[in-house]
């Protein structure tokens, strides 16, 4: 294998916390007694995902292709965004090796849902879940995270041209 024929690419997304009653992460809906603020669902997870497939395919960024100011992506779901952009890249002739995600929360605590979560991103990137890494990191206490005041995600994914 050619090594251009493998490309990394990296997404990062923070959303503030606002006055709700659940948090959506990785497609998952996780009770809580905030949500987070965004224009669209406001699924960080998703979106560091979504600019991570974009940058490997050298396709732009989320911000691009699903604007804030346009009112069709008005509380659109995430995974509506990330199912088209991992349908772009697959038509580039990139296919996914793996992605690995950091959730940056000091709450809610996500341990009983990363499973679930991971099932959830490999059903919208149609891959195998054990492609899929989830880590939760807490802010111990200390800057916007850790002051309970956002969450920030952070993805990392490997794609490789097909033969």
């Amino acid at each position: 294998m050619n090594p251009l024929d493998l490309r990394i690419g990296i997404g990062h997304d923070t959303h503030r916390f606002v006055d709700g009653n659940g948090v959506r992460l990785g497609g998952v809906d996780i009770p809580y007694t905030r949500s987070l603020h965004g224009h669209s669902d406001a699924d960080a997870l998703l979106h560091a995902i979504t600019d991570a497939l974009l940058g490997a395919a050298s396709l732009g960024d989320i911000g691009e292709l699903f604007p804030d100011t346009d009112a069709v992506n008005r509380n659109r779901d995430s995974a509506e965004m990330l199912t088209i952009v991992t349908d772009s890249v697959r038509c580039q002739g990139w296919e996914i090796v793996n992605v690995d995600c950091i959730v940056f929360a000091q709450a809610p605590k996500l341990s009983p849902y990363k499973q679930d979560i991971k099932k959830r991103i490999a059903s919208i990137l149609k891959i195998d879940a054990n492609q899929v890494g989830i880590k939760a990191k807490t802010g111990e206490n200390v800057g916007h995270i850790g002051r309970g005041e956002a969450i920030a995600c952070e993805a990392a994914v490997l794609v490789y041209r097909r033969g």
